[in-house]
């Protein structure tokens, strides 16, 4: 062992060679295609660097960036918050603050104002989905930073109507006595200059549902169900067609074609699912109670043998 490890050729010796020949530079560096920069690992996280006209200039990376989803507008960004300090557009018509174009975990965002003890958690806006940050004017950012805006109130509750922009995209809002409600701006809607009339039009459609089944289309519409009147629909699913009511999904009869299916054929395979679905979702508490009305079934007793009585037998046999 002390050979294998501080021989002449040993373990040490061979980790003291290796070691001199590594660049820690490139040993840090994250190899990234089409990257204007060089992403590199330090004590304090990854960072980039680039070479500019008066030498090497780094950037931190913000802490919830991937580093392989930069883009190199992103870059430049980083690296002229770092040389020229926050992109100052302007300042706020109203306010007098300044109007900042920021880069954070998230993408591109205004902020309004400074960040400080006094005001930890300025506001903040995100660009809208397709605006890069050249089309960014101080314009922009302070229609931006007036979100979400009010438009009126619903003639019919008195409630605020509100557009406003989320992780989703563009919306308006009514908040009303059930509860506030959402609906997208179309692709042809303008977030900056939607009317209250429009919003109206807009909260006045079906809410349209989240979800692979609702984007669905359906492959034959049989009918209404003849208990309540709901469609029948059979889908196209991953495993084949099947058929849907409500919630309840029941998949075609082997051998059976969607295109000759009719809706009574449909309306039996349903009823059959069905009664399957309640026969499996019995309570527990009526499982327990069929549990103690059956009789428990009477175990044999057991005969313990001691040295004794086995000393006993053994006597009788011999005497026999």
């Amino acid at each position: 062992l002390k050979d294998f490890y501080l021989g002449e050729s040993g373990l040490e010796t061979q980790v003291k060679e290796r070691d001199s020949q590594i660049d820690p530079g490139e040993a840090r560096t994250v190899q990234l295609a089409d990257l204007a920069a060089k992403v590199r690992i330090g004590r304090f996280g990854p960072y980039i660097e680039a070479e500019e006209e008066g030498g090497p200039v780094t950037a931190s990376i913000p802490k919830d960036v991937n580093p392989a989803d930069l883009d190199p507008e992103q870059i430049q960004i980083l690296l002229r918050q770092k040389t020229e300090g926050p992109d100052k557009l302007g300042l706020h018509p109203e306010t007098g603050e300044p109007i900042y174009l920021l880069l954070g975990a998230y993408g591109p965002y205004v902020q309004l104002g400074d960040t400080s003890d006094a005001n930890p958690k300025p506001k903040r806006t995100s660009l809208p989905k397709g605006v890069s940050i050249e089309q960014v004017t101080l314009d922009m950012a302070v229609s931006l930073l007036s979100l979400p805006r009010l438009l009126g109130v619903h003639p019919e509750t008195g409630g605020k109507i509100q557009v406003g922009l989320g992780r989703f995209g563009p919306y308006v809002v009514h908040q009303g006595q059930e509860g506030k409600d959402y609906r997208s701006l179309k692709a042809s809607d303008d977030l900056f200059t939607i009317s209250l009339e429009r919003a109206l039009e807009l909260l006045a459609e079906p809410k349209a549902r989240r979800g692979r089944a609702s984007k669905a289309k359906a492959l034959r519409e049989l009918g209404a169900h003849p208990g309540d009147g709901e469609p029948v629909n059979i889908y196209d699913g991953p495993y084949g067609p099947y058929i849907k009511h409500g919630k309840t999904n029941a998949s075609l009869p082997e051998g059976q074609s969607a295109a000759d299916l009719s809706l009574e054929a449909a309306v039996e395979v349903l009823k059959t699912k069905e009664s399957t679905k309640k026969s499996r979702g019995r309570s527990p508490k009526a499982a327990s109670q069929k549990a103690s009305q059956t009789p428990a079934a009477t175990k044999p007793k057991r005969t313990r043998t001691t040295k004794k009585s086995e000393a006993a037998i053994g006597s009788r046999s011999r005497k026999a």
